[in-house]
């Protein structure tokens, strides 16, 4: 019991914790104003680097005050890491943005077509040739909370097709507008 008695439960337990929360946050505003930026989404970048460094500064005074804490320095390295797994977890669940999609079919490719077609996804398609035959090829640039969708709907009946997703940066959105839904003034 004399243990318990003589253990500081802020210096410990509470500061500990408060360190590795403030730095698990301050990374995963990094990350996230990362995505933003090279978005070219200059506000939300300056609002989430603004606090990314607060609160980066908040952590590392106490760090500071208590320099002579080891204790203080591996709770500070893990809470960074986290941060990056946590910031990450969240920009994926986020899904924002727009990604291309590349597939190259290397069987009959009609069905597929006439699937993504049903389903709303629109894409341009290219005859191209493979290492050893033709192949269809086609592009489609969809909203990145999509992607997935895309995918299980491509390999219904084409499992095998080859495909690649990346990032956009910038699309001209009125290609993904379907003009008998949009409710814009020009379209009357």
């Amino acid at each position: 019991m004399e243990i318990f008695s003589n253990f500081d439960l802020y210096a410990y337990v509470i500061l500990p914790l408060l360190i590795f929360l403030a730095r698990v946050f301050d990374q995963s505003l990094g990350i996230m104003r990362i995505i933003l930026a090279t978005k070219g989404l200059k506000l939300p970048a300056f609002i989430f680097g603004f606090f990314e460094s607060f609160v980066w500064l908040l952590a590392i005074s106490q760090i500071i005050a208590k320099i002579d804490n080891l204790y203080y320095y591996f709770v500070f390295a893990a809470g960074f890491a986290s941060g990056n797994v946590f910031g990450i977890y969240i920009e994926k669940k986020l899904s924002m943005g727009f990604v291309v999609i590349r597939v190259i079919f290397q069987k009959e490719s009609e069905e597929s077509f006439g699937l993504l077609k049903e389903n709303g996804f629109r894409f341009t398609q290219v005859d191209a040739m493979g290492m050893e035959q033709p192949v269809k090829m086609i592009f489609s640039t969809i909203r990145r909370n999509q992607a997935k969708q895309f995918i299980d709907i491509l390999k219904i009946n084409n499992p095998t097709a080859f495909y690649t997703i990346e990032d956009v940066k910038q699309v001209h959105e009125e290609y993904l507008i379907d003009k008998k839904k949009s409710t814009n003034v020009y379209n009357r």
